[in-house]
């Protein structure tokens, strides 16, 4: 596929590549025209991008129809700084990331409180349009370059490698800022429901907190090992009945990365100690079923968690080159980026799927 349409805010001097999706998992190869280079962008020749959940519910029409045309999904991007603007705060040859987000206002309540992936006008990735009045459709990390605002682009510690670094974009600010936003930390007991993508670097960003007790919390002992090993200093089985009584009422905060939509949501409350938090991260296809009497009878928070914004991205980066907070990852070629997706898509990757482009070779 090609994109034929032509408008005053691509740059036809240029086209990238990438991975493409129409509705469907099954990707093709399109090529569209990025935006001019403004005077903060830079272009990021990209080594790896990461595949999120978030990916499979947008290609799949999961939350609703694809918006904006042909969709290039990949918001766990890294790669190398290969122009900029004269204003970019980036060298080239940096390494560098970019999440979820590609812009903000800059100049609201919640950009000046730090918020500002909850600003009116903040631009996603992909599937998305730019409100900074220069026009314009997001296209993702499933290709070999992209132009990003600076202000969205991160350099990576040289601690962490490119490909690890990948998932921390995404996975790993949405899981960091959360517990650090609800005061995980000694003396709190923390539960991490679903250990996956999202929930076995949450375990680890606890463990690297010193949070008294942290408690990995899934549908079937599968992963039982694998948690100790993430830093989990207890686990819980949700169809193990003893297990979750003897969890009951137990954790100050908890976050949720993941939700099977048999699953009584008011069981998992019911691990929420008095006066307790429960964060939902998991944003699942279908409404949840909340009893009310689970929040009002031990006044418990039960609130929610986007991303974070570009200051979380950046300290959560240091934290986790200081702290050795590293995602699990399973290495795939962008160049079948349906079979990796498919990968993902079947539960097997322990725990997040990295695809690699010719630039990391």
């Amino acid at each position: 596929m090609t994109s034929s349409t032509t408008n005053t805010f691509e740059d036809q001097s240029v086209s990238f590549q990438g991975w493409a999706s129409t509705g469907t998992a099954n990707l093709k190869q399109w090529s569209y025209h990025p935006r001019p280079l403004g005077p903060e962008d830079v272009e990021i020749e990209i080594s790896h991008c990461g595949i999120c959940g978030s990916d499979i519910h947008t290609i799949t029409s999961g939350w609703g129809e694809l918006q904006h045309g042909p969709c290039i999904p990949g918001h766990e991007i890294v790669g190398k700084v290969v122009a900029k603007g004269a204003q970019s705060h980036h060298e080239i040859g940096d390494l560098v990331g970019a999440g979820a987000m590609v812009g903000a206002c800059g100049e609201c309540a919640q950009c000046k409180s730090g918020f500002d992936q909850l600003c009116a006008k903040m631009t996603l990735t992909y599937n998305s349009t730019y409100k900074d009045g220069r026009g314009g459709k997001t296209y993702g990390g499933y290709a070999d370059r992209v132009r990003v605002h600076s202000e969205y682009v991160f350099k990576i510690p040289s601690e962490i490698s490119a490909a690890e670094a990948a998932p921390l974009l995404c996975a790993g600010i949405t899981s960091y800022a959360p517990l650090k936003q609800h005061g995980a930390g000694p003396g709190k007991t923390v539960g991490v429901i679903g250990i996956g993508g999202l929930g076995h670097l949450g375990i680890q960003w606890a463990r690297a907190m010193n949070c008294d007790e942290v408690v990995a919390i899934s549908t079937s002992d599968s992963k039982r090992e694998e948690s100790k090993k993430l830093g989990a200093t207890k686990f819980v089985n949700v169809k193990n009945e003893e297990e979750l009584k003897a969890a009951s009422r137990s954790l100050d905060l908890v976050i949720c990365s993941s939700y099977d939509k048999s699953q009584d949501f008011g069981k998992l409350l019911d691990l929420v100690a008095p006066r307790g938090t429960f964060v939902m991260l998991a944003a699942p296809e279908v409404p949840l079923t909340v009893p009310a009497t689970a929040l009002l009878m031990r006044q418990i928070a039960l609130v929610g968690s986007l991303i974070g914004g570009k200051e979380s991205v950046k300290e959560m980066l240091q934290f986790a080159a200081d702290k050795n907070v590293r995602p699990w990852i399973v290495k795939m070629p962008m160049s079948d980026a349906s079979a990796a997706v498919k990968h993902m898509m079947e539960g097997r990757p322990r725990y997040r799927v990295v695809m690699e482009t010719k630039a990391a070779l």
